[in-house]
């Protein structure tokens, strides 16, 4: 597709239907068939559809694709893949294969039901020839779905599909130019893709790294995890009805004093809120705000997965973007765990996307269930990073050379806020046994 032309689904679908050298099939659960209807409804369906189907009920679900998985899930997507493949070469390789470059689409959705209580969320997959005959190329995506009805998040899925179905032909020059052509017309405020695998001679040379962490700096999605032993796996796998400890930073200087903030903060977590969950869960929190380039961002997460942690990578730096992002997957009290120097930026951040600016953002941070628990730091690195920040007014006790929150003085009036949430222990105080690193 040239630079400068866009076409919208009805033309791509169309051109796709128009191309007698594609042919494929067609398998989706759980939000319509809505990518198959563009193909259907644009005309000339029968030179690109050769079987569509829709397997709702589950014992239908499992007969075609094996039982002893979650519907909505990465495995039920593969096995989906795996049986539509099969089925279509063995009934049209012999007759067209050597013309025809094959592909099936499939999916698994979740899309908003009826009480508008469940997590909106799918797999998407697709495998396709480049040429005919030639080897097969996977693609998987999870995807979220923000649109607030079920009939709107069927028409995003519907749009993803067909976009992506059109890239896997017409925009594989890079990574970036597949995720645009992916996301066209659909837009972050419907739709998030937080996890994307693939395989397949069509996207030799790709960085699975540096594609992740495309999908928040791209706009694509609001965070992405990095888990610690590196495998994908999209936020409300890694997240869900987990009691958490986010420790979120910069990170120019990573040392063991990072993963101590962790672990001390999980060791005070209540019991009841264990016994409530799946069990504890610290994550490193880094933002794309603020950082010179992928590759940067890529050296903080490598170095932080060598403490034993995963890292979640967000779009914006904000604790309370962090924590609402968090609330999606679990209603469990939010721990961070921060320094001195981060606990000084919340307070002295502008907020200007905010109206209620400074306020409003301690709000929409404790009433989400949030606690954050502020390490110690030694007295000389917070009285430099003081002056480096043009900060004023502020003021610190020190004990043994060690400065902790409750010695902590912005000016006033802020600091009576700040004595307030001490005192009210929104802001918790931790340590003493060891220092907050350089954050």
């Amino acid at each position: 597709m040239p630079e400068h032309e866009k076409y919208d689904a009805h033309h791509k679908a169309l051109s796709i239907n128009l191309d007698a050298t594609t042919f494929g099939s067609f398998a989706e659960i759980g939000a319509g068939q809505e990518v198959a209807r563009w193909f259907l409804l644009v005309g000339a369906a029968s030179g690109t559809v050769a079987k569509t189907i829709s397997a709702y009920d589950k014992e239908v679900s499992d007969d075609l694709y094996g039982a002893g998985t979650r519907y909505v899930s990465k495995p039920r997507l593969q096995a989906m893949l795996e049986s539509e493949w099969k089925q279509l070469l063995a009934q049209l390789e012999a007759t067209r294969g050597a013309h025809t470059k094959f592909f099936s689409f499939v999916d698994t959705v979740s899309a908003r039901n009826y009480a508008g209580t469940n997590d909106c969320h799918g797999w998407v997959g697709l495998r396709f020839q480049q040429q005919p005959g030639g080897s097969p190329s996977d693609v998987i995506l999870h995807i979220n779905l923000r649109d607030p009805s079920n009939v709107q998040q069927q028409e995003a899925v519907g749009l993803l599909g067909v976009n992506l179905i059109y890239a896997a032909y017409h925009a594989l020059a890079s990574a970036e130019e597949f995720l645009l052509s992916v996301f066209e017309d659909v837009g972050r405020q419907r739709m998030e893709i937080d996890c994307l695998e693939w395989a397949g001679p069509a996207f030799e040379g790709w960085n699975r790294d540096e594609v992740h962490a495309c999908l928040v700096s791209g706009g694509f999605a609001e965070a992405v995890v990095f888990a610690a032993d590196n495998d994908l796996a999209p936020a409300n796998e890694v997240l869900y009805k987990r009691a958490l400890v986010l420790a979120p930073g910069r990170f120019d200087n990573v040392s063991s004093l990072h993963a101590e903030l962790i672990e001390e903060t999980l060791a005070i977590l209540p019991e009841e809120e264990l016994k409530e969950s799946k069990g504890g869960l610290g994550l490193f929190c880094l933002s794309v705000s603020g950082q010179a380039s992928t590759k940067e961002i890529l050296e903080h997460v490598v170095r932080l997965q060598q403490l034993g942690y995963a890292v979640i990578l967000f779009r914006d730096r904000e604790l309370y973007t962090m924590s609402a992002f968090a609330n999606r997957y679990t209603k469990l009290r939010i721990h961070f765990a921060i320094g001195l120097t981060v606990m000084v930026r919340v307070l002295e951040d502008s907020y200007k996307g905010l109206d209620g600016a400074l306020l409003e953002a301690l709000s929409r941070i404790f009433t989400q269930n949030v606690r954050v628990s502020v390490y110690p730091m030694p007295a000389d690195e917070l009285q430099r990073r003081a002056e480096a920040a043009g900060l004023t007014g502020w003021s610190w006790n020190e004990t043994d050379g060690m400065v902790s929150a409750d010695n902590l003085h912005p000016s006033e009036p802020l600091n009576s806020l700040y004595q307030y949430l001490l005192k009210s222990e929104f802001i918790l105080v931790g340590g003493p046994r060891n220092a907050a690193p350089a954050a």
